[in-house]
């Protein structure tokens, strides 16, 4: 009779045991549509995937890393725990350690214990949580295409049962396609924010504002568009062969007043003299950059340099400085290189101007001193020549262009009601 009952009780604890799972993975689901479906903000819904994960899983960490179709990497960017230097920094190539033999194979795998020791396990020195003793790696698949892998990390053995696993496979697909609609809207926002930027960026060649003002606008609307410490625009003077900064949105005294930098030299006189975009990962420690001093004491991290071309012709580069490290991708490049190539328009447009607005004031000028030595030949009898060069004489002795003796001469003589000039007596 007592066995009877044990068996009675067994099966009633097994039963109630599998209705607290349903119930708590009915409320995780719920959670799941309550807020991670909620929002269209990626680093809101990272977040609540984080913590839904840690929920079903009961880890002591959980990390979530994003598929970089680019680069075909995946790249950590949500943790449980604080890695700030970390989170965005720090990526994986696929099949690479435990996380991307799942990305690779788009398999779930657990490993309860002395997780070291799997032949796929991959140390990364820099992330605590890799010391652990269980590990679970579950990767996230949207319509056949891959969003990312969620770990679950446990500092003691740990035994994820069958009902678990299926558990977090139906949150991992639940969080992918929160991500992938996330990444959706991020990515049109961006698309919005880029064509913004250079809407401002074409607005301001066709404005009235003078070189200086247009090109300070430029480098103010870019850092914050890229969101950048510095941005800065260097023109290239062709007689010294050096590169100088002409505008900057930066406030470091230390930064604007760098030297100019020799063609060839530093990573902007190489973006110059090999006419290309140059991307440096940590300015502080490459060797090619030649103010690591500064670089540390701004903060400077990252930097992507383009050169400036118009019709051929290269005018200076454009730089762009993070203060944390970036992998710049294509898109920034080219994003980087338009606004640059739209810059180098500007700056040549403007210079056509100017010259054009030279000629014709010399030409105006001309005229001027033309009518002038008229004025003179027929009023006192003077050749050419003499006349020229007593107009000359004139503007030396009094410290004044040519062009306001001229205007003078014209302007008594007709006060005196003098009729039009003319080079030659009768």
């Amino acid at each position: 009779m007592s066995l009877r009952r044990s068996k009675k009780q067994e099966t009633a604890g097994k039963s109630y045991g599998e209705i607290d799972l349903l119930r708590r993975s009915l409320g995780l689901l719920q959670r799941i549509t309550r807020t991670i479906w909620s929002t269209l903000d990626l680093d809101t819904v990272l977040k609540h995937s984080i913590g839904v994960v840690a929920e079903a899983t009961g880890a002591d960490a959980v990390l979530l890393y994003l598929y970089d179709k680019e680069r075909d990497e995946l790249v950590l960017r949500a943790a449980s725990r604080p890695h700030p230097d970390l989170v965005g920094g720090l990526s994986l190539k696929m099949g690479e350690g435990i996380t991307g033999w799942a990305a690779k194979h788009r398999e779930s795998v657990s490993v309860h214990e002395k997780a070291w020791k799997d032949p796929r396990f991959k140390l990364i020195s820099d992330l605590p949580e890799d010391k652990c003793e269980a590990f679970l790696a579950v990767p996230m698949v949207r319509r056949d295409r891959l969003i990312g892998v969620i770990n679950a990390h446990h500092n003691r053995p740990h035994r994820h049962s069958g009902e678990t696993l299926d558990l977090v496979e139906v949150v991992a697909q639940q969080v992918g396609g929160a991500i992938e609609n996330a990444l959706l809207y991020e990515e049109a926002r961006k698309r919005a924010e880029q064509l913004d930027m250079l809407s401002k960026v074409s607005g301001a060649m066709v404005s009235s504002q003078y070189l200086d003002e247009i090109l300070q606008l430029i480098v103010s609307v870019t850092a914050n568009q890229m969101r950048s410490k510095i941005c800065s625009l260097m023109l290239l003077d062709t007689d010294k062969q050096a590169l100088i900064i002409a505008a900057t949105q930066s406030l470091s005294e230390e930064y604007k007043n760098k030297p100019p930098i020799p063609v060839g030299q530093s990573v902007s006189g190489l973006a110059v003299r090999d006419r290309k975009a140059i991307s440096i990962r940590d300015v502080q420690s490459d060797v090619r950059y030649a103010y690591p001093d500064v670089a540390r004491k701004e903060g400077l991290k990252s930097l992507l340099c383009v050169p400036m071309m118009a019709q051929d012709r290269i005018l200076g580069v454009l730089n762009l400085y993070t203060t944390s490290i970036r992998d710049f991708t294509d898109e920034d490049v080219r994003l980087l290189q338009t606004i640059a190539n739209q810059a180098a328009a500007a700056i040549q447009n403007t210079r056509l101007l100017t010259e054009a607005i030279k000629m014709r004031e010399a030409l105006e000028t001309r005229k001027l001193i033309e009518r002038a030595k008229g004025i003179i030949q027929n009023e006192m009898g003077l050749n050419e020549d003499k006349a020229f060069r007593l107009i000359q004489k004139k503007s030396m002795d009094s410290c004044k262009p040519m062009k306001e003796i001229a205007e003078a001469i014209i302007l008594s003589h007709e006060m005196r009601g003098g009729g039009p000039a003319r080079k030659d007596r009768p």
